[in-house]
């Protein structure tokens, strides 16, 4: 029987091994990869935003902020709200030596005063969802005015949270309209190919968006025309608290949340990003329907000017979507009837025949229908026409073919 040398190194017992198979299956690493709803929490935090990512249980939001604070080289700081008191937010009084001369201070927590040191980082409030509505009423000064008692978190903290719906969430409750009207809300959801990549050690990277410093005047003005374009035209958009108390714990308009709308707007098209991570944003901020409401708005900012349009047809770009070839060609038939002449009502003619060259037929139909209603009894007919006079005919006897057949079915029943 040999015996070991005192010096020999000892063999790796059985938790030093464990800990080297947990380090292989955490060494991971990120790569490049469009991912509209990554890209859309990178550009709220960006904006210096609130915001609380909405998810079933086990969908990776607490995975996704904590690659996010790494890739950003921001300190993660995770503070579960459920677990937590009231003064833990609104800061712990602490008597002095004079309470009648100095008052009691409020105390904050050390993980606040942990942030003020650093200067910067992620303060990620989990569980938001579970928060009893007293812990609820602490946070609101905290994520609109980033105070804690006495200590104002510095402008390099940035706040996220976590919550899961309330039919999910163990004993939750809805957010108050107060705090919930302090976030942009962003719906988390799973992507199939996305955990497969990641389980097998790639995930997608989390990188702040590109900001063209050439665009930014730009992307104000447009962000403002656009939401002031908006609540000029729907006056009640302005303020429209929800009627029940779920649609209150989620995103409605408010002139707080209009305000959080146009600096991501501004942020989204300084960095160019697609109508897709704009619209998870605008929806995120004021909700569903005022949020489409705004998308729409902005599909006819970017509509060319009908007057543009008469006063050179033969160069005019008409857009692509049907629905805003469309607007666009009922607005050149509008402005001819707001302002007839025949040199209009011709240019008009050579618009719906470049229409009728470079999309659907169908989409003259009624425009040309409108424009020959215009005429009057000493303009000529132009000879454009007669090329749009079969579009017409056509469509107006399946029209008439369509009525036909409905009237017969009613009569058989």
């Amino acid at each position: 029987m040999t015996s070991m040398s005192p010096y020999a190194p000892a063999p790796d017992s059985p938790l030093d091994v464990a800990g080297a198979l947990l380090a292989l299956l955490d060494d991971t690493t990120t790569e490049p990869r469009p991912d509209t709803q990554l890209e859309a929490l990178t550009l709220a935090v960006a904006a210096d935003l609130p915001v609380v990512l909405w998810g079933e249980p086990g969908i990776g939001k607490t995975a996704a902020l904590t690659r996010l604070a790494e890739e950003l080289d921001l300190p993660l700081t995770t503070v579960i709200a459920s677990v937590h008191e009231p003064s833990d937010f609104s800061g712990l009084p602490i008597v002095g030596d004079d309470p009648a001369e100095q008052g009691v201070p409020m105390a904050p927590p050390d993980w606040a005063v942990r942030l003020v040191r650093a200067g910067r980082g992620l303060l990620f409030l989990d569980e938001l969802s579970t928060a009893p509505p007293s812990v609820q009423a602490a946070l609101l000064r905290l994520v609109l005015e980033r105070r804690i008692g006495a200590l104002r978190l510095p402008p390099g903290v940035r706040i996220v949270a976590a919550a899961n719906p309330r039919s999910s969430a163990a004993d939750g409750w809805e957010l108050s309209p107060p705090l919930a009207n302090r976030f942009v809300h962003l719906q988390w959801t799973h992507d199939q190919e996305v955990v497969v990549r990641g389980l097998g050690g790639t995930w997608p990277r989390a990188t702040l968006p590109r900001l063209d410093a050439e665009r930014l005047p730009a992307a104000v003005e447009y962000a403002r025309r656009a939401v002031c374009g908006l609540l000029t035209a729907r006056p009640g958009l302005v303020h429209r608290l929800p009627g029940s108390e779920t649609r209150r714990g989620g995103p409605w308009p408010s002139p707080r949340s209009w305000d959080m709308t146009l600096r991501l707007i501004a942020f989204a098209t300084a960095a160019g990003s697609s109508r897709e991570v704009l619209s998870q944003l605008v929806r995120g901020a004021v909700g569903d329907g005022p949020g489409l409401e705004l998308l729409a708005s902005l599909d006819r900012m970017d509509l060319p000017d009908p007057e543009e349009l008469l006063a050179d047809p033969a160069a005019a770009e008409l857009p692509e979507r049907g629905d805003l070839r469309q607007a666009v060609l009922d607005a050149v038939v509008a402005a001819v009837r707001g302002r007839p002449d025949r040199a209009r009502w011709d240019a008009a003619w050579a618009l719906l025949v470049r229409a009728l060259e470079t999309g659907a037929p169908d989409l003259v139909v009624v425009p040309a229908t409108t424009l020959a209603s215009l005429r009057q009894g000493d303009w000529d007919v132009p000879a454009s026409i007669e090329r749009l006079a079969g579009v017409v005919t056509l469509s107006r006897r399946a029209d008439d073919a369509a009525a036909r057949s409905a009237v017969a079915v009613k009569g058989r029943r």
